[in-house]
């Protein structure tokens, strides 16, 4: 590829040519190679192509929290308030827990996950609160996200048995779309399995993720030793 270059004359009007311009009136500004200024101009689109896709995904995020919270004045969301389920406000761990077992032991055998898995996923999404909602707009128990609501087809995001149906379905998809990987499912229920993806099927580089499937089988070992004693 020919070289650019690019002058300015004195009104201030840009000129390019593939060839050295030797008119008294060009004030030559920079000579780039062009196999160069390619590679420059094709990296600097692909950059702004992956700012659009990232402004798209938070506008996407944004409209659905905003359904979300308009939905939420509704019966068909209902509210933290009208989950009819709840343990009292100053329960202890092991309250809520024990509370909320048979409801997640028997919705992880619906879902054909193991219960300590659920258990693990729970105390490490919402410590067994029900009406837990994150500053992100995550809520209840699984710490569903509305679109992830909506996807599995979730009516009152605030009620915990529809709650946990909602993450327990999202679950058994991730690990059905990773063969079964936890650590893979674990991270992609975290940050979505399209960050999973984008690493090439790996745990993404964040500090969040990282943390939260050490957590995870952190707490699954302990429900299991647990389960053994």
């Amino acid at each position: 590829m020919a070289d650019v270059f690019k002058y300015v004359d004195s009104a201030g009007n840009v000129v390019f040519s593939d060839k050295r311009l030797e008119n008294a009136g060009l004030r030559l500004e920079w000579k780039r190679a062009g196999e160069a200024l390619v590679a420059e101009n094709r990296e600097q689109s692909e950059r702004v192509r992956e700012r659009r896709r990232e402004a798209a995904a938070r506008l996407r995020e944004s409209l659905a929290l905003k359904r979300h919270q308009w939905l939420g004045r509704s019966p068909l969301w209902g509210s933290p308030a009208g989950a009819l389920t709840s343990p009292k406000r100053d329960a202890s761990l092991q309250d809520r827990r024990a509370h909320y077992r048979a409801l997640i032991d028997n919705t992880a055998r619906e879902y054909q996950l193991w219960p300590e898995l659920l258990h693990a996923v729970v105390r490490t999404e919402s410590a067994y609160r029900a009406d837990a909602q994150s500053s992100a707009g995550a809520c209840g128990l699984m710490q569903l996200m509305p679109g992830t609501a909506e996807r599995f087809k979730v009516r009152n995001i605030w009620d915990p048995a529809e709650n946990l149906r909602g993450g327990a379905a999202y679950l058994r998809f991730l690990l059905n779309l990773f063969q079964s990987d936890l650590r893979l499912a674990l991270a992609a229920y975290n940050a979505g399995e399209n960050a999973v993806k984008r690493y090439g099927n790996t745990i993404p580089p964040y500090p969040e993720t990282q943390d939260y499937v050490r957590k995870v089988l952190r707490f699954l070992h302990a429900e299991r030793q647990a389960f053994r004693s």
